[in-house]
């Protein structure tokens, strides 16, 4: 369920920045940056590129992008 919410000029500006930057729209871009700030205060051991690199391959699974790891 979607809801207006307020936000700075400033986050908004940021979001479209960056946003752009990665072919975002600013609320996908500050959805993303939410999800990020979640996943690492649930986790603070994990660094932020681990963080990152596991919601690409959560992405990859989702779209079927996946094959076999051979070992050796």
């Amino acid at each position: 369920m979607a809801k207006a919410i307020k936000l700075s000029d400033e986050l908004v500006n940021d979001a479209t920045a960056h946003g752009k930057a990665h072919h975002r729209t600013p609320p996908r871009q500050i959805e993303y940056w939410a999800r990020i700030g979640k996943i690492a205060e649930e986790n603070p051991d994990l660094p932020l590129g681990f963080v990152k690199d596991m919601l690409v391959g959560i992405e990859e699974v989702e779209l079927g992008d996946v094959s076999e790891y051979k070992y050796g």
